[in-house]
């Protein structure tokens, strides 16, 4: 049980450091992360992550569809996790 939580807790650091590194890239007008990539980092556990960085960096703020697949993924890995771990 404590390894998800670890997990959990890098995919969020590395999904919040891709959102910086790709607003960062998008400022300097340089090749971005495809939001595809953006959406299964999310997806895998990182959502957290990735919505702390959409609020610090003002990043992808305009795209509801960021807002909505987070949040959606939050609650499907509180529902598994509740599922799995806390019964």
């Amino acid at each position: 049980m404590n390894y998800i939580y670890k997990y959990l807790i890098i995919i969020n650091i590395i999904t919040f450091i891709v959102y910086a590194v790709d607003k960062f890239k998008a400022i300097n007008k340089k090749e971005r992360i495809s939001e595809l990539s953006l959406f299964l980092l999310g997806f895998i556990g990182g959502a957290i992550g990735a919505l702390m960085a959409m609020l610090l960096f003002r990043h992808k703020t305009k795209k509801i569809k960021f807002y909505f697949l987070n949040i959606l993924y939050i609650v499907i890995w509180i529902l598994l996790l509740w599922r799995f771990l806390w019964k």
